[in-house]
């Protein structure tokens, strides 16, 4: 079959579900390509099993499904949260030079081809990793501690999720305008005539730099946003978090080879054991395009790098602002859920709470501020001592640092409303695990909660009132950064100040959140992950910005002849 013929297939079969995206991106509604739930009816009965027995075959061995020649070494460095033993995976290392001027060959190649004919190509790939879905999960789950369930929907079908909107919306974007028009003014007894055609040319190399709590979901947005906008994309993975996202790449990269295409237009970068390679990718001058997802330091380092168009999502100081609500139980145990889940290892979770002196109105009664701290504590007891739901919702800690973090809060300024303590998960007894701790700081204790503690901690901050809790958590949000906000009132007036000065720090805000949706939560085609509004990220996937700064415009015209 010609190349034409078979990328003509490919826009046929995948034409419905790329309108499909993009007509969600403009409705917001609820879309999904995967199905969120690994259930053997729609992925199959033996999905599980072979993803899981799949995982196994990765395990002291050198992962050899990524069509990237001749490598330097084969290095590795994951290690399980869950039974903390060495994965003993080795990966391709490759020098920065070596990925540079591969990716630099490969993008002459991929530039020229047509938006349709690259977003055909991209969907395949998605479609390939549907199959990949068990496998990546159990990858996920021993690089992340992530839980299980996390594990599949984060890095499988919601990364795949957001993954095709930033295709959609790139695809969007780049025909938008006509290839070519003939332009004529009226000049009187003459008119101009001019032909005119319009190029959306891509930036150059991109480099991704992975987060080492959620692999794929973060990193997949950045990625297929510059290969659908026809950039060479370089994915630098965090060490300890590298296979969801290589069985990600290796899918991508058998489907350009198989399509004709160079697969070192999606290449994946690791660390050598003595030598860190990100920021000599990051500073070579060939470089164009940066996605970085972690911590503040080194996201305002990136930030910083002259001659890149940089996306960046950094660390935040989330906040819940606690007014009135018609049901107090139900409200901490939505909260205890939203602090328990994934250990607090979420860009998402709630950290700083802010509750008045004076209590708040539960069905127009005024429930003191103690009794607000009990019934959260009770809650998140109850929650991770629940042997059917503690160890699932936890999952386990992926770095000893953030349980160092945790202990640490012992010599905190504050006053101990909640002790931490490890669970014992009975499918893996050597598991690192942390449940939340909670403690009592005042609002004049700035020093305390006015940065990332990033983990399953959670700071009562007691205010004067509403009024205050609402200032302290802008001022968190506009000066050091968040991704989220919660909010419980009952008041219309008090509702409409939050909104409106939440709105001015660029951060988003759920209210009234009880039952089985959570502030952690993010929906691909409806909800803007990051603002890009205050110092939590300068980006925002995925709006239109996220994929325009990946390419220009350029014009070419002549006269008409004749």
């Amino acid at each position: 079959m010609s190349f034409y013929s078979n990328m003509t297939n490919l826009k046929e079969k995948h034409q419905s579900a790329l309108d499909s995206a993009v007509k969600a991106l403009h409705e917001r509604k609820f879309f999904t390509l995967y199905p969120e739930n690994p259930s053997p009816e729609i992925y199959g009965e033996t999905a599980d099993k072979e993803g899981r027995d799949k995982y196994k075959t990765y395990l002291n061995n050198n992962f050899a499904e990524l069509l990237q020649e001749n490598p330097e070494q084969w290095v590795g460095q994951e290690e399980s949260p869950y039974t903390q033993e060495k994965l003993g995976v080795k990966y391709p290392y490759f020098s920065p030079e070596t990925l540079i001027d591969r990716a630099e060959k490969a993008f002459h190649q991929w530039r020229k081809v047509s938006p349709a004919d690259r977003a055909a190509v991209l969907v395949e790939s998605l479609e390939r990793l549907k199959n990949r879905f068990f496998d990546i999960a159990y990858a996920t789950m021993h690089t992340t501690g992530q839980a299980y369930m996390m594990s599949f929907q984060a890095s499988g079908p919601h990364a795949a999720d957001r993954a095709l909107e930033a295709i959609a919306a790139g695809f969007e974007e780049q025909t938008r305008f006509p290839n070519q028009t003939e332009w004529e003014k009226p000049m009187g007894k003459y008119n101009l005539k001019l032909n005119k055609i319009w190029v959306a040319v891509p930036k150059g190399i991109s480099l991704v730099i992975g987060c080492s709590t959620f692999p794929t979901w973060n990193t997949v947005p950045g990625m297929y946003a510059s290969l659908v906008t026809g950039n060479p994309v370089i994915i630098k993975p965090h060490p300890k978090a590298v296979l969801p996202i290589a069985i990600v790449i290796a899918e991508v990269q058998k489907v350009l080879q198989e399509n004709g295409f160079d697969p070192n237009i999606c290449q994946l970068a690791v660390d050598a054991e003595d030598h860190l390679i990100t920021k000599d990718l990051a500073e070579n001058p060939k470089v164009k395009l940066i996605d970085y997802t972690g911590g503040t330091t080194f996201g305002n380092y990136v930030e910083g790098l002259p001659g890149k168009t940089v996306f960046t999502e950094k660390a935040g100081v989330n906040s819940i602002i606690l007014d009135s609500m018609t049901d107090l139980d139900k409200v901490a145990q939505n909260l205890a859920f939203s602090v328990t889940l994934y250990s607090g290892q979420m860009c998402t979770a709630p950290q700083n709470f802010f509750v008045p002196e004076t209590g708040v109105v539960v069905n127009g009664e005024k429930v003191p501020y103690e009794t607000v701290a009990q019934k959260l504590a009770e809650a998140v007891t109850g929650l991770v001592n629940n042997p059917k739901a503690g160890p699932h919702v936890l999952g386990a800690i992926q770095n000893v640092a953030t349980s160092d973090r945790v202990k640490d809060m012992a010599a905190m300024k504050g006053k101990s409303v909640l002790d931490s303590c490890q669970i014992q998960n009975p499918m893996f007894h050597e598991a690192r695990t942390c449940s939340p701790v909670i403690y009592e700081v005042n609002a004049e204790d700035k020093e305390v909660y006015s940065k990332e503690l990033f983990g399953p901690i959670v700071l009562l901050i007691k205010t004067k009132n509403t009024d205050e809790s609402i200032k302290l958590a802008k001022e968190m949000a506009m000066e050091h950064g968040a991704i989220s906000c919660g909010a419980y009132t009952t008041n219309p007036e008090m509702k409409e100040k939050i909104m409106d000065e939440m709105s001015l720090a660029g951060t988003p805000v759920s209210f009234n959140l009880t039952g089985g949706i959570y502030v952690n939560q993010n929906a691909g085609f409806s909800d803007f992950h990051v603002t890009g509004g205050n110092p939590a990220g300068n980006a925002s996937f995925t709006n239109p910005e996220f994929v325009i700064k990946r390419f220009t415009w350029v014009g070419f015209r002549e006269p008409v002849v004749g």
